[in-house]
């Protein structure tokens, strides 16, 4: 369990005496940034993906005539996705059926040939020599017979490929075509992804790494979720054995259990590691002094001459009425306990 802080909010109102100068209006409720001390976790960012992730792309050329599926559409194993132009594969199958049939019908006289050539040359009738060029002949055509059936076989084959079907069952991430779209070898028709085996993978500096207790239970949490479905304890954990030479941080991969419900591929996530010692002190402000405004994020801070300044904040975990700043503010500083308020004050 990670360790729970015990908050001390300094709210002004009777706690704080203003410096000489300041102006902030008698009314304005502050609080102080609280500082935790070393702490027993280190959070960082991740991103979940998808464990098992595919790019379906073309085999043969052709125009798309059909697409089956749209982003987000759940799919079985083998389930028709597209279908690519294949009028020109099937009269090639055709054509390669014809010369199998043609072959056949080469073989049929040579084997009858080849048999009359043997009972001739019994009676003494033709000589060694024809019963030989008879013997070669039907061999010939009999290894001809067997070549166009393989060639058949490849056509018909290849004709498979004009109807693009799913691999595996999942869920459909992206379709990057449209009807008409003209598929070349290689090139992308849909992407698809199993929601049933997904991981959050965060890159952590070698130094925090050194610091992981083993045996300590590591958490996700994920921000963007209702509380009760933000907190998750992984399945496995894998650290990778490699770094990246440019900024020293190793990969971290932490499957999720299956049971994690409204995470998707690239949603975000941040992993709490159990470390001990060189963790920096943590900052902690009540949650109702934090400002949301569009995608920003932040905090009416007290300026040395009491006004309330509005400066943009990253926030960690929340417990209990109390939210973590990992970065924006400093231990001491106040903030403004009623942001509407503080958005008054000129």
């Amino acid at each position: 369990m990670l360790k729970r802080y015990w908050v001390a909010v300094a709210v002004a109102a009777g706690l704080w005496t203003a410096p000489a100068g300041a102006a902030t209006p008698p009314e304005l409720m502050t609080a102080t940034v609280q500082s935790s001390g070393a702490g027993d976790t280190a959070g960082f960012d991740g991103v979940v993906e998808a464990v098992r992730q595919t790019v379906v792309a073309a085999q043969v050329p052709g125009a798309v005539v059909a697409l089956d599926v749209k982003v987000g559409d759940v799919v079985k194993a083998a389930q028709v996705l597209a279908r690519i132009d294949a009028r020109a594969a099937e009269q090639s199958a055709a054509a390669s059926d014809a010369q199998v049939q043609a072959a056949r019908a080469l073989l049929e006289a040579a084997t009858t040939e080849f048999a009359r050539q043997k009972q001739l040359f019994e009676m003494k009738y033709v000589s060694q020599a024809a019963l030989e060029h008879a013997e070669a002949q039907f061999k010939t055509t009999q290894a001809q017979v067997a070549a166009q059936i393989a060639q058949a076989g490849a056509t018909r084959t290849q004709s498979t490929f004009y109807v693009v079907k799913a691999p595996y069952g999942g869920v459909v991430a992206e379709v990057p075509v449209a009807l008409g779209d003209m598929a070349m070898p290689g090139r992308a028709l849909l992407t698809i992804y199993d929601p049933a085996a997904l991981r959050v993978t965060a890159a952590v500096p070698q130094t925090d790494i050194a610091l992981m207790v083993a045996g300590k239970p590591i958490r996700i949490q994920f921000p963007g979720l209702p509380a009760e479905r933000q907190w998750v304890t992984p399945a496995r954990v894998n650290v990778l054995p490699t770094a990246d030479p440019g900024t020293h941080t190793a990969q971290i991969r932490l499957d999720l259990p299956a049971a994690a419900e409204g995470v998707t591929p690239g949603t975000f996530a941040r992993v709490w590691l159990p470390t001990q010692g060189g963790t920096s002190a943590r900052l902690y402000v009540p949650a109702k002094a934090v400002v949301r405004r569009a995608e920003m994020t932040g905090l009416y801070v007290i300026d040395p001459n009491g006004k309330p300044v509005l400066r943009q904040v990253r926030l960690g975990r929340t417990l209990n009425d109390t939210v973590e700043i990992l970065a924006g503010v400093a231990a001491g500083e106040r903030v403004a306990l009623d942001p509407q308020a503080a958005a008054r004050v000129r």
